[in-house]
C-alpha cells in the first residue's frame, strides 16, 4: 500500500508514509522565525504527547520559557 503522498515519488518504497519533498522558507523575519519556532514547540501538543511545549523532554521549548533543559541549545 502507498499512499498518494507517495505514488507521485520514483523513490517510493512499499509501506511509504511520509512525503520526501519539503518547501524551505528563509527566515529572514524575527516574525517568521518565531512563528516556525512556535509550530515546532507545539508539535508534540497537538499530537496529545504532552499538555504544554515545555513538558516535551527533547523540546527546546523549556528554554525559550526561561527554565533549564536537557538539550544544550543556542537561543534565536
Amino acid at each position: 500500500m502507498v499512499l498518494e503522498a507517495g505514488k507521485k515519488n520514483s523513490k517510493k518504497q512499499t509501506y511509504q508514509l511520509w512525503r520526501n519533498d519539503n518547501h524551505p522558507i528563509e527566515l529572514y523575519k524575527p516574525e517568521t522565525t518565531k512563528q516556525k519556532l512556535n509550530y515546532i514547540h507545539n508539535n508534540p501538543v497537538e499530537a496529545g504527547i504532552v499538555e504544554r511545549p515545555e513538558e516535551y523532554i527533547y523540546s527546546s521549548a523549556k528554554n525559550y520559557a526561561g527554565e533549564l533543559g536537557i538539550l544544550k541549545i543556542k537561543l534565536i
